[in-house]
């Protein structure tokens, strides 16, 4: 099987096509920002980026993957923080955090492509499972991270 790129790394893919992907992230390569949840792709918590596409890790098998993966573990640059996590933290989102990496995850891939939801926008492409009902939050953060993106590309400073 030919290698698979993650976070910017080829990765050996190894000798199992049918293995989840979120096996190979967590178990093999040790990233274990991207949680297990319920294993049938219904919760989200393993939610990474295969080419900025929202994708559920556990029921992707990695013979299927083709493109760039991307993990909670690779969506900031080392000396940075995403709009997104950055707004996840201002708005306060998490609670217990199970989700958060999963549902960050998904925001960034639905603000790279609709980058101005509206709140029925955010929750026809957010199917993320929070168990601890921060939905008001998350959408709050959402469009903050909209704010934060469009002042980076305009070139003036973001309010934070």
């Amino acid at each position: 099987m030919p290698d698979i790129l993650i976070n910017g790394k080829s990765i050996p893919a190894g000798d199992d096509p049918d293995m989840p992907l979120l096996w190979l992230i967590r178990d093999i390569l040790k990233m274990t920002g991207t949680k297990f949840g319920c294993g049938i792709g219904a919760c989200g918590a393993c939610t990474v980026m295969v080419d900025g596409v929202a994708t559920r890790s556990c029921i992707t098998p990695v013979g299927l993957v083709e493109g760039k993966v991307t993990t909670i573990e690779g969506l900031s640059a080392a000396d940075q923080t995403s709009a997104v996590q950055a707004a996840w933290i201002a708005e306060q989102v998490p609670q217990c955090g199970y989700c958060q990496s999963g549902m960050i995850m998904a925001a960034t891939a639905l603000l790279r492509e609709n980058p101005e939801p509206t709140d029925e926008d955010i929750d026809a492409a957010i199917t993320n499972i929070c168990r601890c009902g921060t939905y008001p939050r998350i959408r709050k953060a959402i469009h903050r991270a909209a704010e934060l993106t469009r002042d980076m590309t305009r070139g003036g400073v973001a309010n934070g």
